[in-house]
């Protein structure tokens, strides 16, 4: 068994790439060898910003021989079916078996050299490498058949045991050599197998294994971070992108001025990470500190003095920057800020942000007048929902869009606006994910859920649904978010409600922008008219129609027809928007359900009874009917009900009424526990002790069963026959006044 080195080496490979680049050099590699009958066990697959390597341990000398057997046309076909089947073989007819009549040929096929089959996949690999994004080069891109690649490819390493794999690819052909630092050791090595390729290639300064790179650059610059007394702020993402941008790290501690530390925190990080790549740390008290940790790609011989100067500039400029934009943001207040919101189109059918925040303010003081979110004061709910969104237009924020409403809340504090406002401002976007951290201040959440709800109801009402895999508008996010808000707080919110509130100051925007109250007020209007004065819409209107003066605006039956139809869209809309959008919220909570362990037929059951918006409420009906679906009550009833609604399927329509006497103890047994059971139920339910309502419905176990066990429904006697009839249809009335049990499983 023999090891095989596969290095393609070329200009800078962006960080970001390359553990995209491993899995399909490892893919393609292995979809190669399957297809020559080659077994592959382990590999090792590095990145370096210059190099992908591979090594495939323990391979064959050789492919297995294989025979391979065909059947063939019978033996008194005709000779034209024969003469075909020997062209498809390359047999002669001699060469053939007969097996009772029928001609089969067996084809052995001798194995192939590793070797070889190696120097074919090879150029197969690089040719069909995906990249996200690559480039052609020399003169040979012109050509659209070049060869592409992520940056220009400079060589190729191919060894198999301690022979060459000789192959060429776009005038690259491989070798044994490569190349090692590009400071300290440019010239070529020769590597010898892919024994002694990682220790020749650290031997010149070039760590190949990325996961080792990654852990001097954790430890490095922890240890760095420590010896100056400080805790480097952990940043795994940041790790594996030095990693990748670097083939000796060696990681450096650096200090900026403490002046900058009246910057925000996390403008600092956020300045440092993303422009510069570097680490923040902070002091012994857990606060930032003027302090940071860059990763050089050389050992210096200054022990890096040289490298810090330099990187501790590049940071000092980009620090100056940052602490401009928060001086000049505070210049103004958020109000002032957030005038220039109705300059930012929200989107093209739902107006500007400064809509947006509009129907947010005024859904956000609902449910804080209404009591929905508890101990939440209105005009601060308003208040945050009016500045929410006032750092969108802010320098800071312009700049680093991720630290939208963050910098918000900074700057309603230095305002010296309330804590509740300013936090609210600061997590209104929040939870964000899953994990995220779920707000509990009740401004917060006000404004919160206000927004997520204004965003769902609203893209839903211009038909901008999540379809497949495409949700542009992070519709199904804003749903789990929403769940989450409801659920940690306790809010018992109405959705129906929100969402009618939403939509008419919605529509109420749609008609002041676009002057369609004059149409509504006006229904019975002569649509014939051949003029209409319409007064202060001209701004709207001058691309559309023509204007014998300002206030007069000249238009046709046509015209006219399709302003009512626009008229009519924005009265029915709300018809078909809240159906679909109560399904679109019921399909995501089954899903967020699901990971918790909820069942999702149980959710369906809940459901199906129709006119539950309450989300809180929902779920409290849900768990109680898991939790009694687990007994054997619930079982057993759950098979009851099943039979009970198949017998009146079968019968057709029932009336439900009861003779006066029942025929049997089985009847009467059924008939006084329906007596009990339905009024207890029915009060939990409307309680909401659903708990208590399926002990209620446990209480019918035993005499159900009993009734099916002691009686036969369909009795020769018209009268005990619909008495009995109507006992099962009481049965299952009293048990859909819990749940629809005919949508659950089992």
């Amino acid at each position: 068994m023999t090891d095989f080195l596969l290095e393609l080496r070329s200009e800078e490979i962006p960080a970001r790439m390359q553990a995209g680049a491993r899995a399909e050099l490892e893919k393609l590699f292995r979809a190669q060898m399957a297809t020559a009958g080659l077994e592959t066990g382990e590999l090792s697959i590095w990145s370096t910003p210059r190099r992908l390597a591979l090594i495939a341990r323990d391979l064959p000398a050789a492919t297995a021989a294989v025979s391979e057997e065909l059947k063939g046309p019978r033996t008194s076909a005709p000779p034209q079916a024969l003469e075909g089947f020997l062209r498809k073989t390359g047999l002669t007819q001699d060469q053939l078996e007969d097996r009772d009549g029928v001609y089969f040929a067996v084809i052995d096929k001798p194995g192939r050299a590793t070797a070889d089959v190696l120097a074919e996949a090879i150029p197969a690999i690089v040719r069909g490498f995906a990249w996200p994004k690559s480039m052609r080069w020399g003169r040979e891109s012109a050509s659209s058949e070049s060869l592409r690649w992520v940056r220009p490819l400079s060589g190729i390493v191919a060894i198999f045991g301690e022979e060459l794999v000789p192959c060429e690819i776009g005038g690259i052909a491989s070798g044994f050599a490569t190349r090692g630092h590009r400071f300290h050791c440019p010239g070529e090595i020769t590597i010898g197998s892919a024994t002694d390729y990682a220790e020749k290639l650290r031997a010149c300064h070039v760590i190949v294994d990325h996961e080792e790179r990654q852990a001097i650059v954790r430890d490095g610059a922890a240890k760095a971070a420590a010896d100056a007394g400080l805790v480097l702020v952990a940043d795994e993402g940041l790790v594996i992108e030095n990693a990748g941008l670097t083939e000796w790290p060696v990681p450096l501690l650096g200090r900026f001025d403490e002046a900058f530390l009246e910057v925000p925190p996390e403008v600092i990080q956020l300045t440092a990470r993303v422009n510069q790549k570097y680490f923040v740390v902070n002091g012994a008290d857990g606060k930032l500190a003027n302090g940071f940790v860059c990763t050089a790609n050389i050992d210096a011989r200054d022990g890096g003095a040289a490298i810090v100067a330099g990187n501790e500039k590049v940071l000092a400029a980009r620090l100056s920057d940052a602490r401009f934009f928060w001086d000049q943001d505070q210049k103004k207040t958020l109000a002032e800020h957030a005038e220039k919101l109705a300059n930012i189109t929200f989107h093209e059918k739902l107006g500007t942000v400064a809509d947006k925040v509009e129907r947010v303010a005024k859904l956000a003081e609902w449910l804080a007048s209404e009591g929905i979110v508890p101990n939440c004061d209105p005009a601060l709910a308003r208040q945050a929902a009016e500045l929410a969104k006032a750092d969108l237009v802010t320098e800071m924020v312009g700049e680093f869009p991720e630290l939208q409403g963050l910098m918000g809340g900074y700057y309603a504090r230095a305002e010296g606006l309330p804590d509740a406002v300013a936090d609210a401002i600061r997590d209104h976007y929040k939870p964000i994910g899953q994990g995220d951290d779920v707000p509990t201040a009740p401004v917060t959440v006000a404004v919160a859920l206000a927004d997520k709800l204004d965003t769902s109801l609203c893209f839903f009402a211009i038909n901008q649904k999540p379809s497949g895999s495409k949700d542009p508008f992070a519709l199904r996010r804003a749903a789990i978010s929403t769940f989450a808000l409801l659920q940690c707080n306790k809010v018992r919110l109405s959705l129906v409600r929100a969402f009618d509130l939403i939509f008419d100051a919605y529509t109420a925007q749609v008609e002041r922008r676009q002057g369609w109250q004059l149409l509504l007020q006006d229904p019975e209007a002569d649509w014939d008219k051949p003029r209409r004065e319409i007064s202060g819409f001209k701004n709207y209107y001058h691309n559309y129609y023509a204007f014998d003066d300002v206030t007069t605006i000249k238009v046709g039956q046509a015209t006219y027809a399709s302003m009512k139809a626009d008229a009519t869209f924005v009265i029915s809309a709300k018809a078909s928007t809240f159906p679909a959008l109560l399904d679109f919220f019921a399909d995501r909570l089954k899903v967020q359900q699901r990971e918790a362990g909820v069942r999702h037929d149980l959710i369906d059951a809940v459901f199906a009874l129709g006119g539950e918006d309450d989300l809180v409420r929902l779920l409290a009906r849900v768990k109680a009917l898991q939790a009694f679906m687990a007994t054997d009550d619930g079982a057993n009833l759950l098979a009851g009900y099943k039979r009970a609604a198949n017998i009146l399927k079968q019968a057709g329509e029932v009336s439900g009424a009861v003779a006066a006497t029942p025929p049997t103890d089985a009847d009467a047994a059924l008939l006084a526990a329906l007596d009990a059971a339905e009024p207890a139920a029915a009060a939990a339910v409307a309680d909401e002790r659903f708990t208590d309502a399926m002990a209620a419905l446990a209480s019918l176990r035993a005499p159900i069963d009993a009734f099916f066990e002691g009686v036969m429904v369909n009795d020769p006697d018209e009268a005990v026959r619909a008495f009995r009839l109507g006992l099962l249809a009481r049965f299952t009335g009293a048990v859909h006044g819990v749940a629809d049990f005919s949508k659950i499983e089992g």
